[in-house]
């Protein structure tokens, strides 16, 4: 990694007068950042790559910059333990203090902690600073920014974190320290182990207690249990505690997502001396092939998105009112599951689906390609995740890889191995891995409890109705197998309408019609809703995102599969095809908007509706023969004909209590005509790029 040249310095005084058993401060303000020869401040989350990798293919900064601040430690923390949590940096750094290496990590998606009282001079200036590097690596994953650009920089916030000399681990993978387990679930009992990993830094042991305590979502204390032992210098210890609730207040998803709250407290001489709370959903899930998915004995419907985290002219430096913005469309659209691709993302928006109630799907970025040196980097980067995220409720699988393949024989014993480390860190849940093709018996498959298959049948390969077929002969074949749809879908330029539409698309061609990926989404749901065999289904994706290396469909860099645009200010077709489907909020929607330069006189009209037949009207006058499509919420209307010039399309309907619900659009016939699309089916199998 360059070591680029300071020469600009930045002097903070860290704000916090007393210190409590353990505080933890934000790092994030009053930053040099320095990439070539310039040098601005900058406020933490930032990424360098914010605009380059959005507007061009091919054509963003990938390489070495720096961050760089100084900063004074009073006299009064001397014997105190200092902590820096970097939550993600994109992807490789070094961090200094005073021009000491205190730390380093490979992996631009999980957090780190690096320990610096050692480096500290207390009452004096300190200088602190992060060399930053995104450059693709064949050892670090993932290995190219094929799929989705790695963002350079510090993109999520910084911590400090002072404690007493002995601790709740605070380097433990840059976990909480804190594993908390469940067995025997049920709404009568349930069994839960809390497991604390203590450190204490000193040249003695150290008496000490341990308290383990359960409150529900009120504050009442429902149980505890106190240890009394002394804390040893060498190596951590981890005590655990083991409760039985009886009658617990199950988390159920969307429906009730009731969490209890754990807090682990360390005291010293009577007094609290370090002290960390944890989420506690007592759930079960079960998957049983053929069937489906169930929570707490109960088959629970996975309507699943995917979810990148970038934002246009953000990139991945999100704050969390912008994850919020992202839940809150998932939320509406009425989905129950999220794959949060292709990396681990933000503890805010885990906690925040724990909350919610959303069942998470979390992964490493082992995608895309193989090159034979990413084992130990793979391995790592998946411990760090599980020890990260595993006091999360919602999530129920841990993600090994996505499309990758040659060499086959190395692929598969990587994957393997990754799934024993999986097991081995956490047996209570599922492992998942994903491939590109739609055969079983591919080499590198069956490494994992899941096997997730991504097929794009009528975009990438074969035509729409493919999906019929393909799902059947697993179903017959395989009957055992643990399967899920792990993405699926079609491009939408907004800016590309046509009423004419096969059942393919050349996608390497620039015409990318929204309506196309309407009419596959349209088909595509109806046959996974009538297949249990398929476990959970994840629509590609619920956001634009970028593709720096892309140059597709009008619009480089650029992947516009999502239901939602890049700058989240448009809503597709399909996003309200879902909601209709899925959520249980009222949507009457008349699809093709945006297609409102009509090709044809004679057309069809689409509604969808969960609130039963609507009546539509052209021009004011009721529109007959009113037809279910694919699902309940499926309206169609044949052969309307319209006017010459301006068309008003009306959809009404009043609900049982009475309340009328009515959706508007205007559609421009000024004559036949026929826009550029070309149909050519890819008769080859696809597996990914």
């Amino acid at each position: 990694m360059r070591r680029p040249v300071f020469i600009f310095l930045l002097f903070c005084l860290c704000s916090i007068t007393s210190l409590k058993a353990r505080d933890i401060v934000p790092f994030n303000d009053k930053w040099f950042f320095k990439k070539d020869s310039l040098s601005t401040e900058v406020t933490l989350p930032h990424t360098w790559n914010a605009t380059d990798m959005q507007i061009k293919a091919k054509a963003f900064y990938e390489g070495s910059a720096s961050y760089r601040k100084s900063c004074l430690f009073p006299e009064s923390w001397k014997g105190k333990r200092l902590f820096l949590r970097f939550e993600g940096v994109g992807s490789c750094a070094e961090v200094y203090v005073n021009g000491k290496l205190t730390g380093s990590h490979k992996g631009g998606y999980s957090a780190f902690t690096c320990e610096i009282q050692n480096e500290i001079k207390f009452g004096e200036e300190n200088e602190i600073k992060v060399l930053v590097d995104n450059t693709a690596r064949p050892d670090v994953i993932p290995v190219n920014h094929n799929l989705f650009g790695i963002y350079g920089g510090i993109y999520r916030p910084v911590w400090l974190i002072i404690t007493d000399s002995c601790n709740i681990a605070v380097t433990d993978h840059a976990s909480s320290g804190v594993y908390i387990s469940q067995k025997n679930v049920s709404r009568q009992s349930a069994e839960i182990s809390v497991k604390v990993k203590l450190d204490n830094n000193g040249l003695h042991p150290v008496p000490v207690i341990l308290e383990n305590v359960i409150y529900d979502v009120t504050g009442k204390q429902i149980t505890a249990e106190r240890q009394s032992f002394d804390l040893q210098f060498q190596g951590m210890q981890t005590p655990t505690s083991h409760f039985k609730l009886k009658r617990p207040h199950l988390w159920q998803g969307r429906e009730d997502p009731y969490l209890y709250k754990v807090t682990s407290r360390l005291y010293q001489n009577g007094k609290v001396i370090d002290e960390i709370s944890q989420p506690l959903g007592v759930r079960n899930y079960e998957i049983i092939a053929g069937k489906g998915f169930f929570l707490n004995g109960k088959k629970y419907p996975m309507y699943g998105v995917a979810r990148h985290q970038d934002w246009w002219e953000t990139g991945a430096a999100l704050s969390n009112e912008q994850h919020d913005t992202d839940l809150a469309f998932i939320m509406d659209i009425g989905a129950t599951t999220v794959r949060f691709t292709h990396y681990q993302q933000s503890e805010y928006l885990y906690s925040r689906c724990d909350s919610l109630g959303l069942i998470i799907w979390a992964e490493i970025p082992f995608v895309n390609r193989v090159t034979g040196k990413e084992w130990e980097n793979a391995h790592n980067q998946l411990r760090e995740l599980i020890r990260q995220s595993f006091n999360h409720p919602s999530i129920y699988v841990w993600g090994l890889h996505n499309e990758v393949y040659q060499p086959h024989a190395y692929t598969a014993q990587l994957t393997r191995s990754l799934h024993d480390l999986a097991k081995t860190e956490d047996p209570g849940r599922y492992t998942v891995a994903v491939n590109g093709y739609g055969h079983a018996e591919h080499p590198v498959n069956m490494q994992a409890d899941i096997q997730g298959m991504n097929r794009y049948f009528g975009w990438y390969e074969k035509k729409i109705r493919d999906i019929d077929a393909w799902v059947e002969h697993l179903e017959t074949e395989y009957p055992e197998m643990k399967l899920m749809l792990t993405e699926y879908g079609a491009d939408a330029n907004l800016q590309h309408q046509t009423e004419f539409l096969g059942e393919s698309l050349n996608w390497t061609k620039e015409f990318y019609p929204e309506t196309f990926q309407t009419k596959t989404h349209e088909y595509q749901w109806a046959v996974i809703t009538k297949h249990p065999y398929i476990i959970a289904s994840y629509v590609w994706n619920m956001f634009d995102f970028a593709c720096p290396m892309w140059e597709r469909g009008g619009v480089p860099a650029r992947n516009m599969k999502g239901l939602v645009t890049f700058d989240r200010k448009t809503l597709k077709d399909s996003y309200f095809w879902y909601k209709a489907n899925w959520s249980k909020n009222p949507v009457l929607y008349l699809t093709q908007r945006r297609n409102n330069q009509r090709e044809t006189r004679t057309t069809s009209v689409t509604v969808y509706s969960n609130l039963g037949t609507p009546k539509v009207f052209l021009n004011g006058k009721a529109l007959d023969n009113i037809r279910k499509g694919y699902t309940e919420v499926h309206y169609i209307i044949d052969n309307v004909t319209l006017a010459n010039g301006e068309n008003k399309l009306q959809a009404v309907i009043t609900d049982r209590d009475g309340k009328e619900y009515a959706d508007e659009i205007i559609w421009h016939y000024q004559g036949e005509q026929r826009r550029s699309t070309d149909n050519r089916e890819n008769r080859n199998e696809h597996s990914g790029f």
